[in-house]
């Protein structure tokens, strides 16, 4: 979760500073004479939508250690006996799954991991203080493995490219009606009025928040892909499936046979399902006991 939040968060306000930049230029000036030029329009908003998600996918790293206060453990001089277990684990799990060696990290919080970097080779893995303290060294394993997998599978990639292009659509489409509602509606012929700016912001507000179920869905399906990775990279489903319940506050090891998927850990309503970027535990449970390992 705090992966994805971090990521949207940094590729909103790259779009803003672009946009601002952009627009004090004189660049991406798509109203001439003719009216809005789509083409024009088209260019400009790939250009803020794709370039917000790429720089704040470069920056990912850089953005978690600051704001999350992560301290990336040194592989040669590790702190502790359990710091140099976690290195020596993600490094094997790494290697597993034919990436490079990600740097580890802990920091101060409740029960929780991410993965994050724009590169498999160079990636971050970290995990908190909150976690390491409720789990067993098994479960730690297998939350590792399941960042790990998310590093492997281009997790991050992936994401950014969905982004880029819900990004250039939010601003492609909120100008339009903002044009429309300019120009038709309210009947204003000369260069773009308030009612142009009020209807962008808008509109951007709307189209962002449908943007963010549509990236929301990809982000889940990528988190059961990373819960069945961690599980081949463990050789069992059990350590993941314990993680899970865990982190649900269920008792490891005693599963009710049957859930309620109604959100995350069996609470919230359904609107808030769709905003989430992880599925509920019980979903990811029940989805890991199908999993193949071969």
């Amino acid at each position: 979760m705090k992966r994805i939040f971090l990521f949207l968060m940094t590729n909103i306000a790259v779009m803003v500073v672009l946009s601002v930049t952009m627009s004090i230029l004189g660049v991406g000036r798509y109203l001439d004479e003719q009216g809005l030029n789509l083409t024009q329009l088209l260019i400009f908003s790939a250009f803020i939508g794709f370039g917000g998600a790429f720089i704040s996918l470069l920056i990912s790293k850089w953005m978690a250690k600051r704001t999350t206060g992560a301290r990336v453990i040194d592989p040669q001089a590790p702190g502790s006996r359990q710091e140099a277990w976690l290195v020596e684990t993600v490094h094997q799990l790494a290697d597993r799954a034919g990436i490079g060696h990600p740097e580890v990290a802990i920091y101060d919080g409740p029960p929780n991991a991410f993965a994050t970097g724009a590169f498999r080779n160079d990636a971050l893995v970290a995990v908190s203080t909150g976690l390491l303290s409720s789990m067993t060294e098994e479960e730690v394993a297998a939350v590792l493995g399941h960042e790990v997998a998310h590093v492997a599978n281009g997790d991050m990639v992936t994401l950014t490219l969905i982004q880029g292009v819900v990004n250039t659509f939010v601003v492609f489409l909120a100008r339009v009606v903002g044009y429309f509602v300019d120009r038709v509606i309210l009947k204003n012929e000369r260069g773009m009025g308030l009612g142009y700016f009020g209807v962008v912001i808008v509109c951007e507000i709307i189209f962002g928040l449908l943007a963010s179920i549509i990236v929301a869905w990809f982000s889940r399906q990528r988190e059961y892909r990373a819960d069945s990775g961690s599980a081949k990279l463990m050789g069992a489903r059990e350590p993941m499936m314990k993680a899970l319940a865990r982190l649900g506050g269920l008792q490891p090891g005693k599963l009710p046979e049957s859930f309620e998927a109604a959100g995350i850990s069996g609470g919230g309503s359904r609107i808030s399902a769709l905003f989430s970027t992880h599925p509920p535990i019980e979903e990811r449970i029940r989805a890991l006991q199908n999993t193949q390992l071969n």
